[in-house]
């Protein structure tokens, strides 16, 4: 029995299914009081963003219950986005625009732009958001009244993601299965390990002082991916981490369609899975609990998997606030996901540089 593909396939999906289970039952939305003087200094890098700067400056001012400031980095922007901000500053004084100076060498666009925000930020919070996230009017106050009740140096979630196409219903949802399902303690604090560390670069808030003594966005300074780098950054210094429920806390459309949700995943993947050594246990992994069982139909072993992966699919998915139509897509997008990461690897093999926004970088090497 132990040698049977078919038991094999089962126990490859309990892993995820109890996990899963475990991560969605610790999984917590952020709250706690605000103490009297914190100031959460909302810090936006922004390159060509004239599609949703607006929204993005008029979600953050609508915060309550804790004061704030928005301060947008313009980064080289070649579209309306300064225009936009310097509108909106003009009849609010809580918004502020600062121009990036030229992209040093050795840096990446965002971390560079990230690192001069904290500079020009006043606040004892930093909450570092994309252009494209919405945050719900108590957003802030409960990331802060949380950062402070858990004692947390960063607390990180990834937001309800709205998902408008096939193509981004084949991609985005991986960010939460991959997250609840393999990722031990979901990114809870009580993790301390850096290597159970986890925190989604769409919205972050940091402690000022933690992110001063780690080191900041100057310390992963080369990372295209600072929701892993930072979260693990702030642990290695003792700090603790935490990752909450997003779906109360903001909104998010990271991406229109599949062709530029392929390589917005492409750019963080040498960072994450595809990597010589992990890549292979990964596509074991993935392959082995979520697809490989309907090559084995009509085992027992392999319904009983099948149902788990879709179980643990339909709660991630209900529970974050996705679409419930991409369920039934889950097979095609662990395939997708697993295409991205090999992609991604041999790019890199091949020295090929990955490309956002207008800007190369040679992909860097994943931990």
């Amino acid at each position: 029995m132990t040698f049977d593909p078919a038991w094999i396939a089962l126990l490859l999906a309990v892993f995820p299914a109890v996990n899963g289970v475990i991560n969605l039952f610790l999984l917590r939305a952020p709250t706690g009081p605000v103490p009297a003087g914190t100031l959460v200094s909302i810090l936006v890098p922004a390159r060509d963003e004239a599609a949703n700067i607006a929204d993005c400056i008029e979600a953050a001012l609508a915060q309550t219950g804790v004061a704030i400031e928005v301060v947008v980095m313009d980064d080289g922007s070649t579209d309306g986005t300064p225009d936009i901000v310097r509108r909106i500053a003009a009849r609010d004084p809580r918004v502020r625009l600062v121009s990036a100076p030229p992209l040093p060498e050795g840096w990446s666009g965002k971390m560079h732009a990230c690192a001069r925000l904290a500079e020009a930020a006043r606040g004892t919070h930093f909450l570092f958001i994309d252009a494209d996230v919405r945050l719900l009017p108590g957003a802030a106050a409960g990331l802060a009244g949380h950062a402070v009740r858990r004692q947390l140096g960063l607390v990180s979630t990834v937001p309800r993601q709205h998902i408008g196409t096939l193509g981004e219903g084949l991609t985005v949802p991986m960010i939460n299965l991959l997250l609840v399902g393999y990722l031990p303690g979901g990114g809870r604090a009580f993790t301390r390990h850096p290597g159970f560390a986890a925190g989604c670069g769409q919205l972050m808030m940091l402690e000022r002082g933690a992110y001063e003594t780690s080191g900041g966005h100057g310390a992963v300074r080369t990372t295209l991916h600072d929701g892993l780098k930072l979260t693990r950054l702030l642990r290695v210094h003792g700090f603790r981490t935490e990752i909450v429920a997003g779906a109360e806390v903001a909104t998010c459309r990271m991406y229109r369609g599949f062709a530029e949700s392929w390589r917005g995943f492409l750019k963080n993947a040498r960072e994450g899975m595809a990597t010589p050594v992990g890549l292979p246990v990964w596509s074991v992994v993935l392959a082995g609990a979520h697809l490989w069982p309907f090559f084995l139909l009509p085992d027992m072993q392999a319904v009983m998997a099948l149902a788990l992966v879709f179980a643990l699919r339909a709660a991630i998915t209900l529970r974050s606030g996705e679409p419930a139509w991409t369920i039934v897509l889950h097979p095609a997008a662990v395939i997708v996901a697993l295409a991205i990461q090999w992609t991604a690897l041999a790019r890199f093999l091949m020295g090929r540089k990955e490309g956002w926004k207008g800007r190369a970088y040679a992909a860097p090497e994943a931990p």
